[in-house]
């Protein structure tokens, strides 16, 4: 027995040394801050029309002036882009497979510019419909972007630089997306902000191509940025130079072409993987559905149960907004991980969803019962602000989960594919649900014009059972 003891001791004990945690390799700072400003771009591409469409759509006589229809339209527009998305983005991540990331990421950027343009020169129903399409069908930037973040990192930083996506998104949201605030909002309409610089009949014609043009702008600088100082990640077709210390542990080199070529998709739907998955498309739904959401509820018009706020004002409380998000992401997010760890983080950024949807109808009585927007309405949409950039902290512990989930380091592409068309579908789906449902509740007055926070507050409680499945602890991949 004391043989066998000690037999069994002296082979588990080189175990030990596994269990401790590795010292963190650096992360390639210029690479990984290049595909984030790409990351910066593709938030721009997806969402930069939320501030200004609902007033759009009422311009171009669309809804013929039913107000209550507006939302109809405005999901369709806004969910167009993730439709053609989902179609298209697993086979630009196999074409990437094939013939590197960077030429498809500048099919990507290229079509993102081109498309934000034309949507800027639309008058017509139709013409705004297939510029989001095009955008939708040329645009695989956000696959092909995780999965070189997989290749730039390793076990000890993946986690980290995942992180960054959320804090980049939102301040995307406040510097340069028409996602955002100033642009979307405080640009929209210049002849009537400064109508001695924007004397122009063009400028009377197109009131909305000026916030367009200044985001095709910083996607070309995106696209720019990366094609002369991004170094292609893809085994077979980067530079000698690029060494496995730049872009991460050199096993997983071959994880593209392994990943999408000869490893099954049937093979990898284990719980292991499809928890996180399904967790990662319904908050995707969740999160697009308040973004399209909210903007829709600050312009409707007091009386159908909305704030009735302008579209500078609007553009103001989201750029606020992407502040405080970006700001609580980059002091707090880190922190509260090594916390709470993160699926309680998860958790809590859920139950805020859930409080999120009883808020906004209580603004929307407030308003009605003062006459206006006082001290206590600015109160609630403050509060309202802190719980967004909460719910927004679950997609960086979602990312680390989806990371965690894959079994062998050639699976990563392939898990990140299936993810990212399962949220591309959700995406899809959310803004036109939600819009439409809000008009809906309006229209008919659904428990008492409340019936989309009601929907929306029940499928948050289904999250928060779906996220209590998520493992109490993230494994290490590599080991």
């Amino acid at each position: 027995m004391d043989t066998s003891h000690s037999r069994i001791a002296s082979e588990t004990t080189p175990l030990i040394p596994a269990e401790v945690s590795k010292p963190k390799t650096p992360l390639p700072k210029l690479q990984l801050g290049i595909v984030l400003t790409i990351q910066f771009a593709e938030a721009i591409a997806s969402t930069s029309i939320f501030p200004y469409i609902n007033q759009l759509i009422r311009e171009l006589g669309i809804t013929r002036g039913d107000d209550a229809a507006v939302g109809y339209y405005a999901g369709i527009i806004e969910s167009l882009f993730f439709v053609t998305q989902a179609l298209t983005v697993l086979r630009w991540s196999r074409l990437s497979d094939r013939i590197g990331r960077k030429p498809v990421l500048v099919v990507g950027l290229s079509g993102a510019c081109l498309s934000i343009l034309c949507f800027g020169l639309s008058t017509t129903f139709w013409s705004l419909v297939i510029s989001r399409c095009v955008c939708g069908v040329l645009n695989g930037n956000i696959g092909v972007m995780k999965t070189m973040m997989g290749e730039l990192t390793d076990s000890t930083n993946m986690a980290q630089a995942f992180s960054l996506i959320p804090i980049i998104w939102s301040l995307g949201n406040f510097l340069g997306q028409v996602n955002c605030p100033l642009m979307g909002g405080t640009l929209a309409r210049p002849q009537d902000h400064w109508p001695v610089l924007f004397a122009n009949s063009f400028w009377g014609n197109y009131p909305y191509f000026l916030p367009c043009a200044v985001a095709a702008c910083v996607l070309f600088v995106a696209l720019f940025t990366m094609v002369f100082f991004l170094e292609e990640t893809l085994s077979t077709k980067r530079r000698p130079k690029l060494s496995s210390a730049t872009l991460g542990d050199s096993s997983g080199e071959s994880l593209p072409q392994q990943s999408m070529a000869n490893v099954s998709l049937r093979s990898l739907l284990t719980p292991a993987v499809v928890v996180p998955i399904a967790n990662y498309t319904v908050f995707a739904f969740l999160d697009i559905s308040r973004r399209a959401l909210v903007p829709l509820f600050f312009s409707t018009p007091t009386y159908l149960g909305g704030l009735g706020f302008e579209p500078s004002s609007i553009g103001s409380w989201l750029a606020l907004f992407g502040i405080m998000d970006g700001v609580l992401q980059a002091l707090l997010f880190a922190k509260l991980v090594d916390r709470l760890g993160p699926k309680r983080l998860f958790s809590v950024s859920v139950s805020s969803y859930a409080l999120l949807m009883v808020v906004l109808p209580i603004m929307s009585w407030l308003v009605r019962a003062r006459g206006g927007v006082d001290h206590a309405v600015t109160f609630a949409l403050l509060c309202q602000l802190v719980l967004s950039a909460i719910c927004s902290m679950g997609l960086g512990t979602l990312l680390m989960f989806m990371r965690a989930s894959a079994p062998t380091k050639n699976t990563l592409g392939a898990i990140n594919g299936l993810g990212q068309t399962s949220a591309s579908v959700a995406r899809a789906i959310g803004p036109a649900l939600a819009t439409s449902l809000f008009a809906a509740s309006k229209e008919y007055n659904l428990l008492g014009g409340n019936a989309v926070f009601v929907i929306l507050f029940m499928v948050a409680i289904v999250q928060s059972w779906l996220g209590s499945q998520l493992p109490d602890k993230l494994q290490d991949r590599d080991e």
